[in-house]
């Protein structure tokens, strides 16, 4: 039997905790990064076949995060936050764990597939931002996580690239401890966010299918237009990040330091953004003033892409084009998943988490390949072109899209009370 507790000191607890499981798993996430190629390349008999098996892995990996993604959030509106992050972590270190052993390409499948159908803590830690935190500061929150993701996604790659000097497997196994870590952590310090009044009584069939989580979630007019953009955003983003380096490579010449120190620059430029800046912009203009104004720094980063990649190879412009289109994804990001938050009930937290995570896979699992074929087929600079095209529709959808825009201030905001924010323990 779980209890509210409305103590300042406990919800400052919670979101402790949360921060640090949020740390916790982007790093667990990056660590191995650096050394997947190399694990799978042991096991592999021809080297030429090494870049097919290294995105059959992550294929499957992302479309059974998918098809799962959906379920867990609604496991988590049901029973709570706290037991499928729990569920989550354990299933994440045996993944891993089983990965580093190894032995066989059939087990390295084996452990992606595991992977996938136990990446509940995404949905369930996005849940659990939004029963901690007032409507209005809930996109100011996610842009935090988001600085803190970037944080964590600069030193995770570090430490499994110094690990790896060592011995390949030993990122692998550090991702498996990671796991276990947030297990443990969150069975001893994390409390529970959901109240008993605020959970589901029942899942539904429709409500864990994914195509159906779909169709519920288009056909609500709160939710319609950001949901929309919220794929449009993730396929260009999507392009970007399977295929700058290839574009570095072929069009300024750069090598794996460059490369490596752009996108640490990229991890510099989300923290501020997300961290600092949108603390500033979210009470003057609103979620939708960030998000539009982010979607324009991405079109005109992607614009500058396109440039690169077709008539002014210059290394200057490929920098402002990648840190324009960084900036303004995680300032829209931010900005769209609290919008995405107080459009929806506190029992539907999880369903949306759920919602919003398969469908970056299915976008995270397409963009590759779109990106790809648009590179080799058309032209260096074809994603870029569609992908700046993608952002003037967004565009256009978010200025029609049903936005609150609770985190701006209204002229009565100064003689409201403090809302009391209440954590289940």
């Amino acid at each position: 039997m779980t209890s509210p507790i409305h103590s300042i000191k406990s919800a400052n607890r919670a979101w402790i905790m949360l921060i640090v499981l949020t740390m916790l798993t982007v790093i667990g996430m990056t660590v191995v990064l650096p050394v997947l190629p190399f694990v799978v390349l042991q096991y592999v008999s021809e080297e030429k076949d090494l870049a097919i098996w290294v995105g059959v892995l992550e294929a499957v990996n992302g479309l059974c995060a998918f098809l799962v993604a959906p379920f867990l959030g609604r496991l988590s509106d049901r029973f709570g936050r706290r037991p499928v992050i729990i569920a989550a972590a354990f299933g994440a270190a045996f993944a891993m764990a089983l990965f580093g052993i190894g032995g066989a390409l059939w087990i390295l499948v084996l452990a992606r597939v595991i992977q996938g159908l136990t990446a509940g803590d995404l949905p369930a830690l996005f849940a659990y931002l939004a029963d901690i935190t007032p409507p209005e500061k809930r996109a100011q929150r996610f842009g935090l996580l988001g600085a803190l993701s970037g944080i964590g996604m600069m030193i995770g790659p570090a430490i499994g690239g110094l690990l790896a000097a060592i011995s390949i497997q030993l990122p692998v196994f550090l991702t498996a401890a990671v796991g276990l870590t947030i297990a443990i952590l969150s069975i001893f310090l994390l409390p529970e966010s959901l109240k008993p009044e605020n959970r589901i009584t029942a899942i539904r069939l429709r409500d864990v299918q994914p195509f159906g989580v779909f169709k519920n979630a288009f056909g609500r007019k709160e939710l319609r237009g950001l949901m929309i953009a919220f794929g449009l955003l993730a396929l260009p983003f999507g392009f970007f990040v399977n295929n700058f380096s290839v574009l570095a490579l072929d069009s300024v010449q750069w090598g794996p330091t460059q490369i490596g120190l752009l996108t640490a620059a990229v991890g510099i430029i989300d923290i501020l953004i997300q961290g600092v800046l949108l603390g500033i912009l979210l009470p003057r203009i609103g979620e939708r003033g960030v998000i539009v104004s982010g979607i324009i720094a991405q079109m005109i980063g992607l614009l500058g892409l396109a440039v690169v990649a077709s008539v002014f190879a210059q290394p200057w412009v490929f920098i402002v084009g990648a840190l324009m289109l960084a900036a303004g994804q995680g300032a829209s990001t931010a900005a769209m998943d609290g919008a995405m938050s107080n459009a929806v009930g506190d029992d539907e937290q999880g369903w949306l988490g759920g919602a919003t995570q398969s469908l970056n896979a299915a976008m995270g699992t397409v963009a590759p390949l779109i990106a790809g074929a648009l590179y080799v087929t058309v032209s260096h600079a074809a994603p870029y072109w569609l992908g700046a095209a993608l952002m003037v529709v967004a565009a256009i959808v978010v200025g029609r899209a049903h936005i609150a825009n609770t985190a701006k201030k209204q002229p009565a905001d100064a003689d409201a009370p403090t809302e009391q924010v209440a954590v289940a323990g």
